[in-house]
């Protein structure tokens, strides 16, 4: 469907298990999708959408523009901007505020991407041991996913993800992340019980979940 003048395209998806209208917008594309529960009119779903029109059009004229991965240009590493230069030898590295990346420029998006990947990892396995270890519980398997709609995961059988774009925020906040989801092997929800199991372990907890909130979109910016 399409809401307004100039119109904005809303694509529209039944769902058997909700329970009212929503809307969302991607923050890589700014598409915008209606999930409309499964027996609801369509009339009013047009209505909804209608009666959003001046939220959607804010959002999408806020929304931070996707940039590019490429030589001479900066990136959120560890939560400071840093300059993107021309490197040597086979993997990108880190050194005195400059990422170095060797190889044509064409590549210059992946090699920085697995090099993300690789410390995104050794941080994230390394920060879940050490604070599952705090909390006497041990963790599955951890992957390393480019999630849109969430930071980490925890499942019943104690196997973890995380974006491997935590690797562009503070190291505290990516501890924080790793904090949160271990103490869903204990605690499977978000209850005062919950919140009260990760303050015990990462006690300024608050600060870096409003890091997150504040600027996780900054981190859905680049394209590699």
């Amino acid at each position: 469907m399409d809401i307004g003048t100039p119109p904005i395209p809303v694509s529209v998806k039944r769902s058997a298990r909700a329970r009212r209208f929503s809307l969302r917008i991607s923050n890589k594309t700014g598409a915008i999708s209606l999930t409309v529960p499964r027996f609801a009119a369509m009339k009013e779903a047009v209505k909804f959408a209608q009666e959003q029109e001046g939220w959607m059009r804010k959002h999408l004229a806020s929304q931070i523009q996707p940039e590019q991965v490429a030589l001479g240009r900066r990136i959120l590493f560890d939560g400071q901007y840093c300059s993107i230069v021309a490197g040597q030898g086979r993997t990108a590295r880190f050194e005195d505020g400059h990422l170095f990346v060797p190889g044509p420029e064409v590549k210059v998006g992946a090699k920085l991407a697995a090099y993300f990947k690789t410390l995104a990892r050794e941080r994230l396995v390394g920060a879940s041991k050490h604070y599952a270890g705090l909390l006497g519980e041990d963790i599955g398997r951890v992957t390393l996913r480019d999630t849109r709609s969430r930071w980490g995961s925890c499942t019943s059988d104690g196997n973890l993800m995380y974006s491997w774009r935590l690797i562009m925020a503070p190291p505290s906040v990516q501890n924080y992340v790793a904090a949160h989801e271990v103490c869903h092997l204990i605690e499977m929800n978000h209850s005062v019980a919950y919140w009260d199991l990760v303050e015990s372990i990462f006690p300024d907890y608050k600060a870096h979940r409003g890091w997150l909130k504040k600027n996780g979109t900054l981190l859905h910016r680049f394209e590699f």
